[in-house]
């Protein structure tokens, strides 16, 4: 696939960022938060727009321009996003504006992206590289297939804000395109009151940057109903009291089963980490809404090693039971008692604490960490900017290692995974037959 960028322009906010806003204050868990950008890209067939016509050009000048007006009017409301970041944890908000390229896919059908997904090529249909810093807090990619479909790539910095508030600003977005503005919640910007940010010294957030081709990237789709009858399984095999085991939670232990069985890393000794990023919004004493703006997430780690493993069979997969309950047990742990504590100083200061601990054992190359991210039940396809919900929502190729995320696909029967891991690892998970029972037919 080629992507040819055709123009560049820069969409102000429509209206002046008054005065007193004009210094956004990032907060605590923004600083902390990786300096990548998290990347959705929305894909629109418009069948039906182009049967109308035989004018293509002409319709989507037309997109370009909807799509261009509503998102000043959108700036307005999501300021921080026009502005520009700062050495002092800040964004200057000065009206610069986001860049909104457009470009042309040559020799590649929407159809093509569709029916074969390959994450590194997906990149092409956003205006930032993702093996780069996040110097931009956003910008937008219109891409025309030779078809006339489309495809929007957003990013949008996580030094700023996290997947839930990329989805909710998409949304905002999209409800104003279609004239619907008197749907739109506007957003709140009090992460900085409740988080105030500190001084984290030498702390630097690109540490985490991955070299360019170390890693390869890939999309799977696990059947919802073989993920079912698995969370079933482990259920019944657990010994702890009743308590229903989720989706993920059994996901996350199969697949963590099969990276074992697939490295051969000795479970006995290894020193083994899961992280979830969670979604805190709901754990204050007075739930914050979903359209607060930022990062509003908690890195939960689960450590294994707690599961005694006596026989050469538990060191593959028959304690993936043991492994879900035990990520489940600490998922749990995030409650409003959590949340109230890390909002006070000596708590944020262990967090980040143990922060740096875990990120010195990474650069030392001790023990293997294992992320699993899910945005299911997310609004990811409540894109609809006056032509139909997208057909397709994905990543792209993030470039992070050891790393799975899930989506669900649009009709729900399917869990769309992202997975991340060195060319070597990926070869051998690909032929695992465990693995591969699990996919979508």
């Amino acid at each position: 696939m080629k992507v040819e960028v055709t123009s560049k322009d820069i969409i102000k906010p429509s209206s002046p960022i008054p005065d007193h806003l004009r210094l956004y204050q990032l907060s605590f868990l923004d600083q902390i938060s990786p300096r990548a950008y998290s990347p959705f890209i929305y894909y629109y067939s418009l069948n039906d727009i182009n049967n109308e016509s035989n004018d293509n050009n002409y319709i989507i000048s037309n997109i370009s321009e909807k799509l261009k007006k509503s998102l000043s009017k959108t700036l307005t409301l999501y300021y921080p996003l026009a502005g520009r970041f700062t050495k002092d944890f800040c964004v200057d908000c000065h009206d610069d504006g986001a860049l909104f390229f457009e470009a042309r896919v040559l020799k590649t059908e929407l159809s093509d992206v569709l029916n074969n997904p390959i994450p590194v090529k997906l990149n092409d249909l956003l205006p930032f590289p993702l093996d780069e810093c996040a110097e931009l807090p956003f910008g937008v990619q219109l891409n025309i297939f030779p078809c006339g479909g489309i495809a929007i790539g957003v990013c949008i910095s996580h030094r700023i804000a996290d997947a839930l508030s990329c989805l909710e600003f998409t949304k905002s977005w999209m409800a104003i395109s279609r004239g619907e503005e008197n749907k739109v919640i506007k957003p709140t910007f009090i992460s900085s009151s409740l988080f105030p940010p500190k001084n984290i010294g030498n702390y630097d957030p690109t540490f985490a940057l991955p070299k360019k081709n170390t890693n390869l990237a890939k999309f799977f789709e696990f059947d919802a109903l073989k993920v079912e009858a698995l969370r079933a399984k482990y259920e019944e095999k657990s010994k702890c009291p009743p308590r229903r085991i989720t989706r993920i939670e059994a996901l996350s232990a199969f697949l963590y089963s099969r990276y074992v069985a697939v490295t051969g890393i000795d479970v006995k000794s290894e020193l083994l980490t899961i992280y979830h990023p969670v979604n805190i919004r709901s754990k204050f004493d007075k739930p914050l809404p979903e359209n607060s703006f930022g990062n509003y997430y908690f890195a939960n780690v689960t450590s294994l090693s707690s599961i005694n493993y006596n026989t050469e069979e538990d060191n593959n997969n028959e304690k993936c039971y043991e492994v879900a309950r035990l990520i489940g047990d600490e998922l749990r742990k995030i409650d409003k008692k959590l949340v109230n504590d890390l909002q006070r100083v000596e708590k944020s200061d262990e967090y980040f604490e143990s922060l740096m601990m875990a990120i010195e054992r990474s650069l030392k190359g001790e023990g293997v960490a294992l992320a699993f991210s899910s945005l299911c039940r997310f609004p990811l396809y409540d894109a609809d900017f006056g032509y139909g919900e997208p057909i397709w929502v994905s990543s792209a190729d993030r470039c992070y290692g050891n790393i799975f995320g899930f989506l669900d696909n649009k009709k729900c029967d399917k869990i769309e995974a992202y997975a991340c891991f060195s060319p070597h690892e990926m070869a051998k998970l690909e032929v695992d037959k465990e693995f591969l029972s699990l996919l979508s037919s």
